[in-house]
């Protein structure tokens, strides 16, 4: 994978480039250069989404400096959706990623680690053009969908909801940008999406519908979004992986105590202001270190995994369910706390 299209943009302590977006806004990378003990600083490519979730952590881990304490350097690239990571990982351009619900299948298909949950996500929409008042509606219509994502997921589960199947309507393949400008030009009647991108759209089109969203479905699904890391880093470099870990679970402490601060510092690294992001961060569920840890050992998030590898299967991406011990690494996870 390549990131010739990424763009330098100095930033205090950050080292990386930056993409711009009409969903998100100009986004760049986070790090610092400092020696340890064990004689100087490891490199950590790094990928994420420019949304609350997938920024959140890495924008409190440079204003704490957590990189520098464990002897760490980020280089982060911003990415437009969780597939586009999960390659890059394969081909060794990144070490680690951020990933939504919906691409969770690429990890339980052993593409990927899962070394962190992250938060429980409820910014996925079926949303449709004025007028429309039901799922059954968009019988023959266009929809467009980011493919392998959340947006691709809230689609599948909301037709199967309502008795239909994706040959009943008309479904177009789009990334993430093309279904802002499609959908607020009225070139396709509906979509799978997400906050904060839907309000980039509602600037356009206010009357949008909303026709159903993640907590709909939350008595047959969990919708965890997740640190991911390639196989080989996971199995060769176990150092890395633990430094990583633990600046995450620091970052984590920090997002749970303060979230307000959260906001402020993620709103500053996307330049965005920080309502924009605080009505993004209203469709997130954050999960302290102690849940984790507590839900790791308790199976709870085994549980999760396994319910959406059970709808991944269903929908046709996964031919079994995967076993969440081979692909989430909760062990590595807790021991970071060490």
């Amino acid at each position: 994978m390549s990131f010739s299209s990424a763009r330098p943009l100095p930033r205090r302590r950050f080292t990386a480039g930056a993409v711009g977006l009409a969903l998100v806004a100009v986004v760049a990378a986070c790090g610092g250069n400092s020696s340890t003990a064990g004689g100087g600083t490891e490199e950590v490519n790094f990928g994420y989404i420019g949304d609350f979730n997938g920024t959140s952590l890495l924008a409190i881990a440079d204003d704490q400096d957590l990189w520098k304490k464990h002897g760490l350097k980020a280089n982060a690239k911003v990415f437009t959706n969780g597939p586009l990571q999960i390659q890059a990982l394969g081909t060794g351009d990144l070490d680690f990623g951020y990933i939504g619900p919906g691409a969770m299948w690429l990890p339980a298909s052993g593409q990927a680690k899962v070394v962190a949950i992250n938060t429980l996500g409820n910014a996925d929409r079926v949303i449709a053009q004025a007028g429309t008042t039901s799922m059954d509606q968009l019988k023959g219509k266009t929809i467009g969908v980011p493919e392998g994502t959340s947006g691709d997921m809230i689609l599948t589960l909301a037709l199967q909801k309502a008795g239909m199947t994706r040959s009943d309507v008309k479904i177009v393949p789009m990334d993430a940008s093309t279904i802002v400008s499609a959908f607020s030009s009225k070139k396709i009647d509906a979509a799978g999406f997400w906050y904060p991108a839907i309000a980039t759209i509602k600037k356009q089109v206010p009357d949008l519908v909303e026709l159903t969203k993640n907590s709909d479905f939350e008595s047959q699904v969990s919708f965890p979004t997740a640190f991911v890391a390639g196989n080989d880093v996971v199995a060769k470099q176990q150092d890395k992986t633990k430094k990583v870990l633990a600046v995450l679970r620091e970052a984590m402490e920090f997002r749970s105590a303060k979230p307000d601060e959260a906001v402020k510092l993620t709103a500053e690294m996307l330049s965005v202001a920080e309502d924009q992001v605080k009505a993004d961060a209203g469709n997130v569920k954050i999960l302290s270190v102690k849940d984790l840890d507590a839900m790791t050992k308790d199976g709870t998030i085994d549980k999760w995994l396994t319910g959406m590898d059970n709808y991944f299967v269903q929908a046709g991406k996964l031919k079994q369910p995967g076993d969440p011990k081979t692909y989430y690494t909760g062990d590595l996870f807790m021991a970071a706390a060490q």
